[in-house]
């Protein structure tokens, strides 16, 4: 039998929709199915530097205004807070194209948790907004950046979404065109 921490006052959640789902990065005391309201996971932010480069952009997720999202969220240790907060910015941050702040998670266990995420910042210059399918893949296809080729984080990001029970439209399209042959095992 799996023994659970108990709750700290101090501990805190993180709320991950794309490649957090798969490699959060960080050690975390629990992992629950979540999902928040008024935002919807899509595929509208030009990675430069993850996924892509200024001069060669990949696309990578992120929570855009409007409807819910499915996801996952981690119950982190208060004492690690500092370490955990500075990873996550230096990973979700490195263009502030993303704006961290708090949202209602409400757990699929029951219950509703105030988590951190990162919400796409519209008046970004990396803001993609709405592609049409044919250029989401194209974009894809030749991104490539620092935490390797975008196939692979779409990919990934797809297989992990679907064995949660998570299935996205648009990721299940690209995932028919680009193939098997990026997706790591989970760790």
């Amino acid at each position: 039998m799996k023994m659970v921490a108990q709750p700290s006052v101090n501990d805190f959640w993180v709320f991950g929709y794309g490649s957090l789902i798969w490699r959060p990065g960080f050690s975390h005391i629990e992992r629950r199915m979540a999902q928040i309201f008024g935002y919807h996971r899509a595929l509208c932010i030009y990675s430069h530097v993850h996924r892509g480069t200024p001069e060669t952009p990949g696309l990578v997720l992120g929570l855009d205004a409007g409807g819910t999202c499915h996801g996952v969220a981690y119950r982190v240790a208060g004492s690690a807070r500092e370490e955990v907060m500075a990873y996550l910015r230096a990973r979700e941050q490195a263009t502030m194209v993303y704006r961290e702040t708090q949202v209602p998670a409400h757990l699929s266990t029951g219950g509703v948790v105030s988590a951190v995420t990162y919400v796409a910042e519209r008046d970004h210059a990396q803001y993609a907004g709405r592609l049409l399918p044919e250029r989401l893949l194209a974009l894809v296809r030749q991104g490539c950046g620092i935490s390797g080729e975008n196939p692979e984080y779409i990919l990934n990001t797809y297989k992990h979404l679907e064995e949660l029970g998570i299935h996205d439209e648009t990721l299940a399209w690209l995932a028919k065109r680009l193939g098997p042959e990026y997706v790591a095992p989970a760790s």
